[in-house]
């Protein structure tokens, strides 16, 4: 995990899954799954791919949290984007996710980037699951955990 993290606060998180793009962090216990971004760009079909993998850890879990660790990222790229908003999330919904948790880059142009394409996603697509869910941007890790 990167420099923001709290050792106490991953001490019972056991490392899933690491490929090339990700590593991917569970505590059952407490129903959290995290996914750490290990590259500043993700080809959207890795992208995908990666997102499926979660996918089936959570449907063989109960997760009710999942964290996002996107430090990593410096370039933005708005269709991965729109597929985990409007596609990913949605499925993850109905399978009891209902809490997400982002920590972004420490760049401002990337906020940013993110607030506008999610403004215009949920402009663009109303009626989607998105006002059912619990969605904060933290600064740490341990803000994500204990949020």
């Amino acid at each position: 995990m990167n420099d923001t993290l709290n050792k106490s606060a991953m001490e019972n998180f056991d490392l899933s899954f690491e490929g090339r793009y990700a590593k991917v962090y569970v505590d059952e216990s407490r129903g959290i799954i995290i996914c750490e971004l290990l590259v500043d760009y993700v080809p959207i079909e890795d992208f995908k791919e990666t997102f499926h993998q979660i996918t089936s850890i959570i449907k063989k879990g109960s997760y009710h949290k999942f964290i996002f660790d996107k430090t990593a990222l410096r370039a933005f790229h708005q269709p991965s984007m729109e597929w985990y908003f409007l596609d990913w999330k949605k499925e993850m919904y109905y399978e009891g996710i209902t809490v997400h948790r982002k920590i972004l880059p420490p760049e401002k142009w990337f906020e940013k980037m993110v607030m506008i394409a999610k403004k215009q996603i949920l402009e663009n697509n109303p009626g989607n699951i998105i006002e059912n869910l619990d969605i904060k941007y933290c600064d740490s890790m341990e803000e994500a955990i204990l949020t």
